[in-house]
């Protein structure tokens, strides 16, 4: 499990530095200010949840099926998430209305927070010796 986890961590690493250069370098005179903005929040925000997964695939304080249980929330709360945001702050440049599944942004933004919300429960029940 770990190793899908540190997979899936560097990968939304990888990902959250190339859509960065995207955006300052390509979008950057596409899109406006306003909405650059926006873009980097979801960039931000997956850069964010790319390290918990790398933390998460190191640690040995929380158990395999909880560690399994976050990898999903995470991944599903990123792509909906940072997902979303991407397509809102793009969405003048394609010809889908991404206003029109604007809601699956909170809904991603929660599986983050339920998400940390998960692992601090399993931080603060971890016995001291």
């Amino acid at each position: 499990m770990n190793k899908y986890i540190l997979v899936a961590g560097a990968f939304f690493g990888l990902t959250a530095v190339v859509l960065g250069a995207f955006g300052a370098h390509v979008l950057k005179d596409s899109i406006g200010a306003e909405n650059l903005k926006t873009f980097e929040t979801g960039v931000k925000y997956q850069m964010y949840h790319a390290l918990l997964l790398l933390l998460l695939g190191c640690t040995s304080f929380v158990s395999q099926g909880t560690k399994q249980l976050l990898l999903y929330l995470i991944v599903a709360g990123i792509v909906f998430f940072s997902g979303s945001v991407y397509g809102l702050a793009t969405n003048s440049l394609t010809s889908f209305d991404f206003k029109k599944i604007a809601l699956i942004t909170p809904v991603g933004g929660l599986l983050l927070i339920i998400s940390w919300g998960i692992l601090l429960y399993n931080f603060i029940k971890i016995k001291i010796e």
